[in-house]
């Protein structure tokens, strides 16, 4: 069975970091490895994790410089990844303990897949189960596919060799990084969905999500499915030209409002069950 490198971008989350380690020495699945980049924290996350990671030869850890950012952390952690299929975990986050041999069986039965994704659980800050994310359902993966509105996020895997691939992840971007990801690899072969929850997601007032950060987030993103068209050679969407220049988020939306009505669902619904 395949090596998976577990990613870890850390930055002033030592508060929950315990946690994630405690899902990760709990995983059912032992040939795994965790890649941590720390992106020069300044609430003493570097010896606290070295502290709780020294004996255990699986944890690997790097640190930035200064402080980089989301987008230049993220990808710095896959390239020091030595896994053949790599995962991102939020160290704020856990993993539900099947969730790495849920993962990586997928690829044995599956040899033309190159990323799986699956059911997250919303939790409090306390890590109290709320409700699972509702949104995650099976998609339709073709060229004008954007996760706009989101219909997949955690837990996402990928094959290094697909992501090498692509030009990686954006190392300017400070958010939005994982939604770059997504698209990149989903340019190139196909994705499994585990209809299961493997993904324990942590909702509090410093996280990246929150609502202070949804502004920010929401023009990333914009820029980010931007981007996409342009790689896929995306000249017009429903008889709509797509900007030759990126000038606001509003004109991209404005492309992909027809994704979220009622017909376009009934279509790509219909698509996935047949295909």
């Amino acid at each position: 069975m395949e090596k998976i490198s577990v990613l870890i971008a850390n930055y002033n989350n030592i508060r929950y970091f315990r946690d994630c380690y405690d899902s990760l020495i709990s995983q059912t699945y032992n040939n795994w490895e965790a890649i941590i980049v720390d992106d020069g924290s300044t609430d003493n996350s570097v010896n606290i994790i070295k502290d709780i990671i020294k004996n255990d030869n699986r944890f690997l850890f790097y640190e930035n410089s200064e402080n980089k950012g989301c987008g230049f952390t993220k990808r710095k952690c896959v390239e020091y990844a030595t896994g053949e299929i790599c995962a991102f975990l939020d160290p704020d986050d856990t993993l539900y303990p099947a969730a790495l041999k849920k993962s990586v069986e997928e690829y044995s039965r599956n040899k033309s897949i190159v990323a799986t994704y699956s059911k997250m659980m919303l939790c409090d800050e306390n890590l109290k189960p709320q409700n699972v994310f509702g949104s995650t359902k099976e998609i339709y993966n073709d060229k004008y596919f954007f996760n706009c509105p989101i219909q997949f996020a955690h837990f996402f895997t990928f094959k290094k060799e697909t992501y090498l691939k692509t030009s990686g992840i954006n190392p300017d971007l400070k958010s939005a990084v994982d939604q770059d990801l997504y698209l990149k690899i989903l340019e190139l072969g196909k994705v499994k969905f585990i209809r299961e929850t493997l993904y324990n997601y942590r909702l509090h007032s410093s996280g990246i999500s929150q609502e202070n950060s949804k502004q920010i987030a929401k023009e990333s993103f914009a820029y980010v499915i931007y981007e996409a068209m342009k790689r896929r050679n995306i000249k017009t969407i429903n008889s709509i030209d797509v900007p030759s220049i990126y000038k606001s988020s509003d004109e991209i939306y404005f492309l992909l409002n027809y994704q979220t009505g009622l017909a376009y669902r009934l279509i790509i619904k219909l698509k996935s069950l047949f295909r």
